[in-house]
């Protein structure tokens, strides 16, 4: 009778092809038994959607249904590697489509972590309904068991290194053991719950089957939701000018200090004027409360075991002020009450109250909170799926606050985050800010992993280990922190970069779409035509879409180094010891190097870096230039990346918070993004055969670090005042003059690996071929030309292809005349006049190109036609040389 009962829904025809196979299964006495042999209360089925063409996307890699009188149950995966958390649903009717559209969130959310996107979600059938809390729990407990086992039943196991399938199972699927479950709505206490269903079953992972256990990291305990989002948020209140650490600032919120995300955050600063605020009990006001005095009194009730606003000393909260419930039919307003929410009536509804504590002109709105509170004008609360707080919902464009930080889940709907941005409100996506949970599971599971095998091999007492996971708390913390800070920072290098690359972030999109790799309908990007409309009133793409384009190009990245041998990379394979704390770096380097996920933890970590410092559309670019290899462009950045030690250049503009405006920093930074990308760009062109990453690094980098510090002083024309220009910003806001200098010079930095190719291959003294080779730019006039040629803003697609086709030939063409002038007349050892006297050999040909460059200069428009005229009369030039030479 219970499988008969399904309601009319849009997925009813997808829920009765489950329920069918399922009725068929029981009507057969097909059944599953435990060891003893007696029938298990619960069936587990373990599904390949892709096989079932009806149902929605995104279509998940493996989807195993738990069926059972008492419970259902469902657990989707975007990948064999992937994890995410385990909700008690009240969803009954359309439980699947609730946990089908937290995977897709997930998968995103993911992107920082190695394993992809996975969620579950079980909906107890029989709950009692006396009211009593022990005996509900206790039936959800029951059917969670329940439920986990049902994924272990047909999950592979690993013993000693050997998979061992299922007992009593056909399986039809691939060798699949890696299976992981985290703690979700109503479950937040269930991972020891899981972790013993695992040690019943001796799963392989043991407690890491579910992270934040009594042996694990416990979030709520070090607050890494919050902390994490709070990065945004600072980030967001930086770019404004803002520090919220030293400054007071208003703030409206949604939760209670009992949550662990909205509790957490409320104390990320002393700072803090908490006005208002509302949970599914109770609303609080404060209009003009005391930071220091609330702070305190906000920390007091975070400690106690539970708590409501109803618990905040009345005596603290200033005039006008109260904590009203929200059954109340409907609530009085004071006269501050009617000032902070520019209210002008007396009686108000709870529901109207609580849309305009959302709508509130304050600082910072924080979600800390359960349910969907905001959408896009053109949404129906029935597009929503959150029909608790439709009553209550408002548009984006109504929100006034001027941040809006999202600690919570799905507190706001994509499209109405990108109508708050587009309304001038600053704010990501909830998977970039409270992704700092997820991360910190992430280092857990793959911690446990390592450790438990050697706990296994008797090498480590558990004791030992969980001494050592507590040990390790803080650093694993900071790692965490550190990824969501710069991945808030890489959507606003990528808010500058497509505010002026607006045509080749529309041809990404365009190919990332083409090759299925990402559903611009499904993720709520703009279309060509919308961003056309954008175009045309100086828009560009907003943080909230930035931020998806950012996880999906992880995504993919990732994806595309795991198809290669880049992780057996013998410089590159070490990635995967930086993953881990450093207690474990120096105590278990070689484990770790044979970590079970060395491959996707290496994969995770080279494609995370890369993105976050290159930004979103920077691989894409490359190979569109090059025609390289996903493998091709990672191999060229890393080596470029270590030759020019651009970690130590990222980590000194980062510790220019608040000592640097927030826009000068990004202008640095984006400085050393194009020295990385000429320089990627350069070594595919160059060096392509040879991109052996640590031979790469061998070669240049002793070099480069030879001549870096001189190259600023050789620079000639545009480039040089730029320089010296932005040099002399840099010293006006506090930088050293070598510091600030060693920025502004990034702009030709690049030049370097084509000395030190050119002198080591022809045996040539590099700072005399440094020198000669500025000389030739300065003299030939090459840098006047090549500024001109990078000032073309066309976005046209070829037109950017022959801008990169251009400087490469410029470099060539500069390379063999530097060669040619060091060959000769060497005993004359001023550069000056050795260029002189090589100028006036080859005069003929030099009256022409200086012809064309004064024709160029008298130009109103240069147009590439130009361009590729002047260097072919370049090219006849170089072409004698070599015929000479």
């Amino acid at each position: 009778s219970e499988i008969e009962k399904v309601t009319s829904l849009d997925e009813d025809r997808i829920l009765r092809r489950y329920l069918d196979v399922i009725h068929a299964t029981l009507r057969t006495n097909y059944y599953q038994v435990d060891d003893e042999g007696n029938q298990k209360s619960y069936l587990s089925f373990k599904l390949n959607p892709h096989a079932i063409p009806e149902l929605p996307q995104p279509l998940p890699l493996y989807e195993i249904f738990v069926y059972s009188p008492r419970f259902e149950s469902v657990h989707l995966r975007t990948s064999k590697v992937s994890r995410g958390g385990i909700r008690w649903s009240d969803r009954r009717e359309d439980f699947r489509t609730e946990i089908l559209g937290l995977m897709k969130a997930q998968k995103v959310k993911n992107a920082v972590i190695v394993p992809s996107g996975a969620k579950g979600g079980f909906v107890p059938k029989s709950l009692p309904t006396d009211g009593n809390r022990e005996t509900l729990m206790a039936e959800v407990i029951a059917c969670y068991k329940n439920f986990m086992r049902g994924l272990l039943d047909i999950t592979d196991n690993q013993v000693l290194g050997k998979i061992v399938q299922p007992k009593n199972t056909i399986c039809y699927d691939d060798v699949d053991p890696y299976l992981v479950v985290a703690a979700d709505k109503g479950t937040a206490s269930f991972s020891d719950i899981a972790n013993s269903i695992s040690k019943e079953y001796n799963f392989w992972l043991g407690d890491a089957f579910a992270s934040g256990g009594s042996a694990g990291y416990d979030h709520k305990k070090i607050g890494i939701t919050a902390r994490g989002a709070w990065e945004s948020v600072k980030r967001h209140f930086r770019e404004m000018g803002f520090d919220t650490q030293s400054t007071p600032f208003t703030v409206v919120g949604i939760g209670d200090m009992s949550g662990d995300v909205f509790g957490n955050g409320m104390l990320q600063s002393n700072y803090i004027k908490l006005v208002a605020a509302f949970d599914h009990r109770n609303i609080f006001i404060d209009p003009n409360p005391d930071a220091q005095k609330s702070f305190d009194e906000r920390a007091r009730l975070f400690q106690l075991p539970r708590s409501s606003w109803e618990d905040y000393d009345p005596k603290l909260i200033s005039k006008g002020g109260g904590v009203f419930k929200k059954s109340a039919k409907s609530i009085s307003l004071t006269p501050e009450i009617k000032t902070l929410l520019g209210l002008n009536v007396d009686q108000i509804t709870p529901n109207d109250l609580i849309k305009a504590i959302l709508t509130a002109q304050v600082d910072l709105l924080w979600n800390g909170g359960i349910g969907t509170y905001v959408k896009a004008e053109l949404e129906r609360n029935t597009d929503v799926g959150d029909r608790t707080n439709d009553f209550v919902r408002v548009n984006g464009s109504e929100l006034r606050a001027k941040v809006f930080g999202e600690g919570g889940n799905l507190g706001c709907t994509q499209l109405g985050r990108v109508e708050y941005a587009l309304h001038g409100g600053r704010c990501n996506t909830d998977f970039i800010d409270n992704s700092g949970g997820v991360d910190c599971s992430d280092h857990e599971v793959n911690i446990k992993i390592l450790l438990n095998d050697i706990v296994a091999k008797g090498d480590l007492t558990e004791k030992q280990r969980n001494k050592l996971l507590v040990d390790m708390t803080n650093e694993v913390a900071e790692d965490v922190l550190k990824d969501n800070y710069q991945q808030a920072l890489a959507i606003s290098l990528a808010l500058v970069h497509s505010g002026t690359h607006g045509e080749l972030y529309r041809r990404y999109l365009n190919d990332q779409e083409k090759l299925g790799l990402i559903d611009r309908q499904l993720e709520f990007l703009p279309t060509d035509k919308e961003l056309v409309e954008r175009k045309i009133q100086n828009i560009s793409l907003t943080r909230p879409e930035l931020a998806v384009l950012l996880s999906y190009s992880k995504i993919n990245i990732k994806s595309a180094i795991l198809a290669t041998d880049l992780p057996e990379d013998s410089y590159l394979k070490h990635a995967v010891i930086t993953a881990f704390p450093t207690q474990l770096q120096k105590k278990f380097s070689s484990q770790i190097m044979n970590h079970r996920l060395r491959r996707e933890i290496i994969a995770t970590q080279l494609s995370s870096t890369l993105v976050n410092q290159m930004g979103v559309v920077f691989v894409y670019r490359i190979q569109d230039e090059t025609g390289a290899t996903v493998g091709e462009v990672v191999r060229a950045y890393s080596s470029a990346y270590e030759i020019f030690k651009v970690d130590q250049l990222y980590d000194l503009v980062n510790s220019l918070d608040h000592q640097v405006p927030a826009d000068i920093q990004i202008e640095m930074l984006l400085h050393i993004k194009r020295l990385l990308r000429r320089a990627t760009r350069w070594l595919l062109r160059n060096r392509r055969a040879q991109l052996d990453v640590k031979a790469c690094i061998a070669y240049f980098a002793p070099g480069v670090a030879k001549i870096v510090d001189i190259i600023p002083s050789l620079m000639v024309g545009v480039t040089k005042e730029y320089m010296e220009n932005l040099t002399r910003q840099l010293v006006r806001v506090g930088l050293p003059t070598a510091i600030a200098s060693r920025i502004a010079g990034c702009r030709a930095m690049y030049t370097a690996l084509n000395i030190v190719d050119l002198a080591t291959q022809n045996k040539f003294d590099l700072v005399e071929s440094a020198k000669v080779f500025f000389a030739v730019g300065a003299k030939l006039e090459l840098a006047w030309f090549r500024d001109q040629l990078n000032a073309n803003s066309l976005e046209d697609y070829w037109d950017s292809i022959a801008r990169a086709s251009l400087r490469d030939d410029l470099d060539v063409q500069q390379r063999i005349i530097t060669i040619s002038i060091l060959q000769q007349n060497t005993e004359i050892k001023n550069v000056d006049k050795r260029m002189k006297a090589w100028m006036t050999h080859y005069e003929p040909l030099l009256t022409r190109w200086f012809v064309i460059l004064a024709n160029m200069r008298g130009a109103t428009n240069l147009t590439f036609i130009m361009f590729y005229v002047a260097v072919r009369e370049l090219y006849d030039l170089t072409k004698l040389i070599l015929q000479t030479s």
